[in-house]
């Protein structure tokens, strides 16, 4: 079989995988405690400034 060429079974294989939803694993959210400090010299104007300007691109 050439490269590229469509092979059914390895379809039917990768379908059956993906159908398949493996749910034994714990879906509880997992809480997560502490802080976050930022050390930034930036004035607010310019965080904004910054801001503006990635969201024009």
């Amino acid at each position: 079989m050439s490269m590229g060429a469509y092979d059914d079974e390895e379809h039917e294989r990768r379908e059956r995988k993906n159908s398949s939803v493996d749910a034994s694993f714990d879906d509880d959210r997992t809480d997560y405690h502490g802080s976050v400090d930022y050390d930034s010299d930036d004035s607010t104007e310019e965080l904004l400034e910054t801001f503006k300007e990635i969201q024009s691109d």
